[in-house]
């Protein structure tokens, strides 16, 4: 949420002028556009509004992250609109909309901000203070505020960073080791040697998102019409050559859901 805090600190929340969604929208794209690493950029009010058209960003507990993305290169920045009345953002959640944070994503950010808003979501539905926001009447209560618990969220989230590290070193071991144990059902010998974790991001009405450091995974993992529905309905999924071993999926609001997963390519002997 690194850039979440950015905004914070260099001056980038302020008072939405009224509590329509689309003229929220409007405002904080304008906002992005003066920004002077950007300053070059235009568009990025339409493609807001065209990503909005796709899929809404409301993430649920009055908070709602649009986003535009780019071809240029860049840091992930951001924009936040405080709304005192709450906007009618047609969230999930069915919840008034008090904090707008648009995102700027050039292409080379895009897994940093997954990563962010995963971090935020997250943050968001364990932190009540981060709920409570239309109970606060000025705009300075708002930014202490934010500012607190933002700067805890990810001073927590080191930690359990380096938890999860280990924990998934400990289960790719394991998963090497099982393959091992399996040689009657599995060419195991280039499986071993393939095994690569990855995480996949669902978003209904869009195409599956793979994090992965393998090129080849993530272009024949994303271009699947089929993935989404198989992890839904277990531990495992192939798509071609790539089996897909399901180990953890954590749930977000809009239906989203994070798999944690690994795969590699071969196939089971008839």
């Amino acid at each position: 949420m690194k850039a979440l805090l950015n905004a914070l600190q260099e001056g980038r929340l302020v008072e939405l002028p009224d509590n329509i969604k689309n003229d929220a929208l409007e405002f904080l794209g304008t906002l992005l556009e003066a920004i002077p690493e950007i300053a070059d950029e235009g568009g990025i009010t339409e493609k807001a509004f065209a990503r909005e058209k796709q899929h809404n960003t409301g993430i649920g507990r009055g908070w709602a992250c649009p986003h535009a993305t780019s071809d240029h290169d860049g840091e992930l920045l951001c924009a936040v609109g405080w709304s005192p009345q709450g906007i009618d953002y047609g969230s999930p959640d069915g919840v008034r909309v008090h904090l707008v944070v648009m995102y700027y994503v050039p292409d080379a950010q895009r897994n940093s901000y997954l990563k962010e808003i995963s971090q935020l979501a997250k943050a968001i539905h364990q932190n009540e203070d981060l709920q409570k926001l239309q109970e606060l009447e000025e705009l300075s209560e708002v930014r202490h505020a934010l500012l607190d618990a933002i700067t805890h969220a990810i001073e927590s989230v080191t930690p359990e960073a380096r938890a999860r590290m280990i924990q998934l070193e400990v289960r790719h071991a394991e998963a090497a080791a099982v393959a091992e144990e399996t040689a009657d059902i599995l060419t195991l010998d280039p499986i071993a040697r393939s095994i690569r974790p990855l995480a996949i991001l669902i978003v209904p009405g869009s195409k599956p998102v793979v994090l992965s450091q393998d090129k080849s995974l993530v272009e024949g993992l994303e271009n699947s019409a089929t993935l989404a529905e198989e992890l839904a309905k277990g531990a495992h999924a192939v798509v071609g050559d790539i089996n897909v071993v399901l180990r953890s999926s954590e749930h977000f609001a809009g239906e989203r859901v994070l798999h944690e997963c690994v795969a590699f390519r071969g196939s089971a002997k008839a």
